[in-house]
């Protein structure tokens, strides 16, 4: 933090001195001197000034939500049932959430931000009972999950709150029960401290923070058993994060890259579908690529949501501007 602030500082400092130096310029008796030092200090200053303006609006994006959120007040039943259902969904959080890859949710073992830039430190918290969330409210922890900020209303990062979004309140509430019913694991991991470089890339909307729009309204999944819940399941395990917003697939380059599913699976049986999430191998036995979380999926999902899910991607029109 006073890294930071000696940096924005000395940002400052400068455009005051350059903004000086211009006014010098200008006002200089030599035309030679006027116009090419003006020019150049005057250049410089707006530099400094702009690139001050976007940091502070980083560090603003990062700690201010764009949105008003209430606080509804729920209350999670801690029934066994539901500590199943959220046991089974908290399996994909463990990918980010766990030093072992596999619950407890004890916190990554790394900085996310590692081996890139110079942009900060930000691990993924403790999320047992002796973390931080002994303190928050079921809902609190609910409009983390779906709504990307905290209690206070700060926005997180790389929470994949856009595709948890839609999530049903009774999926979300299971993965409170379950969170709740975790072994207590005494396990400090660092704050997130993000650098000025973090800040210019926010401000510059290089980089979204996880803050979604306030869910008002009740979220209910479709009923089971239809293509309507496939559907849902392709939204609510954020899906479309990596395979487009239809399903047609994202370009390399654009984010997470995954292939054009309206042209796949609409070729594929039942089985292969299955296949893929239990065994990790497409038709004809070809491995899926790594890239894909089969593994992590197959443990979230039953075969009867995986059923649905065929369903749903099965009877979709092809959209042929991504290729697979």
């Amino acid at each position: 933090m006073f890294l930071n602030i000696l940096i924005v500082l000395i940002l400052a400092l400068l455009a005051l001195l350059f903004g000086w130096l211009a006014w010098r310029a200008w006002h200089a008796r030599r035309g030679w001197l006027k116009w090419i030092g003006g020019i150049l200090s005057s250049l410089v200053t707006l530099l400094m000034v702009f690139l001050l303006g976007v940091i502070l609006l980083g560090f603003y994006r990062m700690n201010v939500s764009p949105y008003k959120y209430m606080d509804t007040g729920v209350k999670v039943d801690m029934t066994p049932e539901q500590i199943a259902l959220g046991a089974r969904y908290a399996n994909g959080c463990a990918d980010c959430h766990s030093s072992t890859g596999s619950p407890p949710l004890d916190g990554s073992a790394d900085n996310f931000l590692a081996g890139g830039p110079p942009v900060g430190v930000l691990y993924a918290p403790n999320l047992t009972p002796a973390g931080k969330l002994k303190d928050w409210t079921d809902a609190e922890i609910i409009r983390a999950i779906r709504e990307g900020v905290d209690r206070d209303g700060r926005p997180l990062f790389i929470m994949p709150s856009q595709g948890f979004h839609a999530m049903s309140d009774a999926d979300v509430a299971a993965i409170v029960a379950y969170l709740r019913s975790q072994p207590p694991v005494d396990r400090a991991v660092p704050e997130r401290n993000l650098s000025v470089l973090a800040a210019l890339m926010v401000g510059a909307g290089m980089v979204p923070s996880s803050a979604q729009q306030p869910i008002t309204d009740p979220v209910v999944a479709p009923q089971p058993g239809t293509a309507a819940y496939g559907e849902y399941v392709t939204r609510a395990m954020g899906c479309r994060g990596c395979h487009g917003p239809d399903l047609e697939g994202t370009p390399p380059g654009e984010g997470p890259s995954g292939p054009n599913l309206t042209l796949i699976v609409p070729t594929w049986t039942e089985e292969n579908l299955i296949n893929l999430f239990r065994q990790g191998v497409g038709p004809g036995g070809s491995p899926v690529s790594d890239e894909m979380p089969w593994k992590t999926y197959g443990k979230m999902l039953t075969d009867d949501q995986l059923k649905d899910l065929y369903s749903y991607l099965h009877a979709l029109q092809p959209i042929s501007a991504v290729q697979p």
